[in-house]
């Protein structure tokens, strides 16, 4: 049902939490981690920049546990409403990727980091 021909291979995937409704990140799944979501229940992406498949948090810590599926009606993007373990699903520390408002014609960050990368990562 899922059509990852359009973006070679590729589906974008929304991150939303379940509770609150916000959007947390967007990612891209391919058929096998497409698959290894459904199987496991975790949030499962391709990572574009390592050309490898990665389940959100198994470095952090910070799960994204897969409470509701939805598909879109070109049936080409996904939306996972989830469970965000740790708090941040963002790889700088933030709760949201999206962390940077425009307030009058600049990006203004919001909200405080809620755990060192640095550390978290040893980078």
């Amino acid at each position: 049902m899922i059509d990852f021909e359009k973006m070679g291979g590729l589906i974008p995937a929304i991150i939303q939490d379940n509770d609150t409704g916000e959007v947390l990140m967007l990612g891209f799944m391919n058929r096998q981690a497409w698959e290894t979501t459904l199987a496991t229940g975790k949030a499962t992406f391709f990572s574009r920049t390592r050309n490898k498949l990665w389940i959100k948090g198994e470095t952090s810590g910070n799960v994204q546990i897969v409470r509701e599926i939805r598909i879109d009606c070109d049936n080409d993007t996904v939306l996972l409403k989830i469970d965000q373990i740790g708090g941040a699903a963002c790889h700088t520390g933030h709760k949201s990727c999206f962390f940077r408002k425009m307030e009058n014609g600049e990006f203004k960050t919001i909200g405080a980091p809620l755990f060192d990368p640095k550390e978290v990562y040893k980078k």
